[in-house]
């Protein structure tokens, strides 16, 4: 049911040239949790990726277990967590253990690496969440809503062994937003090319929160974690389940 995501190649660029929104967030994130009173525990992170997020969780003193749909992306959080607990798999497939807290950040349950993702999954998910969380957790994340892009647009980014060319179009229609993905990574004197397509599907935060608080959480929406902004078109919820 699963699509290739962050391959080798992606995965490297991905850890070394795309970690800004996890070290950014992390402050806010940790505050949220402490000012909640979850300052220890265990964390579960879905879309872990390359475990920056992991990382500062682990410095701070959480417990964490991080999940992730990318073979490649588990295996650099495990080299940068090695105290850390990190699976292969989509987050549909979680089994959620009991826990303090919940994350998910950088719009991880927007894609649809995973062909069944969808409103209706994501409502079964937070109910998974609901019941492994202590009372008091937390389930924080954050999404690209229908604003988060408008028509096709092309955007370069590179650094010192690799660039990258992404290709955005969004579908109104159907609320997607598709990233056609070119890779070049410098192996030797050489460079590799590899290319992935990643879609998104748009959902707005206000319709999210609702089905939490149908599950029973206590929302609210942000547009940031602590003094962290996000960029227009994404919104942050912050679920918690009452004590």
């Amino acid at each position: 049911m699963s699509v290739e995501a962050y391959n080798r190649d992606l995965a490297y660029i991905h850890n070394v040239g795309f970690g800004s929104f996890a070290k950014r967030s992390a402050p806010g994130l940790l505050g949220i949790l402490r000012r909640n009173g979850i300052c220890s525990g265990l964390v579960v992170d879905l879309g872990c990726g390359g475990g920056l997020w992991a990382r500062q969780l682990a410095d701070a003193g959480y417990g964490v277990l991080g999940i992730d749909v990318s073979p490649h992306m588990i295996a650099l959080a495990r080299q940068r967590v090695p105290a850390g607990t990190f699976r292969t798999g989509s987050f549909l497939d979680s089994n959620l253990p009991p826990c303090a807290a919940i994350t998910s950040l950088g719009e991880c349950l927007n894609y649809l690496f995973d062909r069944r993702n969808g409103r209706s999954s994501l409502r079964r998910l937070f109910r998974q969440a609901h019941q492994a969380l202590r009372s008091g957790g937390l389930l924080i994340f954050d999404v690209a809503e229908p604003g988060r892009a408008r028509g096709s647009h092309r955007r370069f980014w590179e650094g010192g062994d690799w660039a990258c060319l992404v290709e955005f179009e969004h579908d109104p229609r159907r609320n997607r937003l598709t990233r056609q993905i070119t890779t070049f990574r410098k192996v030797g004197p050489h460079y590799r090319r590899a290319e992935e397509t990643h879609v998104q599907q748009l959902y707005e935060g206000s319709q999210l929160a609702e089905d939490l608080r149908e599950i029973g959480f206590r929302v609210r929406t942000v547009r940031g974690y602590g003094d962290f902004r996000f960029p227009k078109g994404q919104v942050g919820l912050i679920a918690r389940k009452p004590s």
